[in-house]
């Protein structure tokens, strides 16, 4: 039986703002992704998501990013090398401590927003993050694009690699993620985005931006918490890949 991890960005939320729906997504997805402080995210919601995530039993990972709050993590920046790979390490080490308190472990890595991306090629970037990861625990998988540079160099530095694919982002002819800014970039339509989940998972392929069919095979598919809607989208996404008779579960 094919088997899919659910994963989604969890804890995006600063101070008395709140993002997500945090203890919904948690009743649906296998992985969360936690925000870590660095794009969002702040002590007492990392301990609150790790508690609850604990509670049911949802694998945790730490979610990553450039030091950018007011951008959400989703502007371009150059951080040295030194610097990243130790602001990687950082994040992983806070999370950690909130993860072990509720009873479980970070079990994983993301990127995410603009950091995500740049690792896809920039291979100084890439080693930057694999290195923040190793210096935190040299065991722990990273999630991260089929094909990019990213897992390639992670895989030969010994960490587990495992791949994501995104059943509401539009895909390039190349595998790559449409960029946010470009039209199209988000799909928006429920019917599709719980058709390609299912296409994603039983057949590794779905339909690019242009129209192509292309192959993107994965082992986690992310489902974004901060889209209208997101809970009963998660939630039917679930229900279909069950019917289709995926098996929904963690990777890690």
């Amino acid at each position: 039986m094919t088997a899919i991890d659910l994963n989604a960005d969890l804890g995006e939320g600063f101070g008395r703002w709140r993002l997500t729906d945090d203890d919904q997504l948690l009743s649906v997805v296998t992985s969360a992704n936690v925000a870590c402080g660095f794009h969002a995210g702040d002590a007492a919601t990392m301990r609150r998501v790790c508690e609850r995530a604990a509670e049911r039993g949802v694998t945790i990972g730490a979610q990553v990013s450039y030091r950018d709050l007011a951008g959400f993590g989703r502007r371009a920046m150059d951080v040295p090398p030194v610097e990243l790979a130790a602001e990687v390490a950082y994040q992983i080490g806070a999370l950690e401590v909130f993860a072990r308190a509720a009873g479980a472990r970070v079990a994983y890595v993301k990127p995410h927003g603009a950091l995500y991306n740049r690792v896809v090629h920039d291979e100084e970037q890439a080693r930057a993050v694999i290195e923040g990861v190793r210096l935190a625990d040299a065991s722990l998988p990273v999630l991260g694009l089929p094909g990019s540079r990213f897992l390639e160099l992670a895989a030969e530095a010994g960490l587990p690699a495992v791949t994501e694919a995104f059943a509401d982002r539009a895909y390039t002819d190349e595998g790559t993620l449409v960029p946010r800014g470009h039209e199209g970039a988000v799909v928006t339509d429920p019917d599709d985005v719980v058709e390609r989940s299912v296409s994603l998972a039983r057949s590794g392929a779905v339909l690019a931006h242009s129209g192509a069919r292309i192959q993107v095979r994965a082992r986690s598919l992310c489902l974004h918490g901060d889209t209208p809607g997101a809970v009963g989208l998660a939630r039917r996404v679930r229900e279909r890949l069950v019917a289709a008779g995926v098996r929904v579960e963690a990777f890690a």
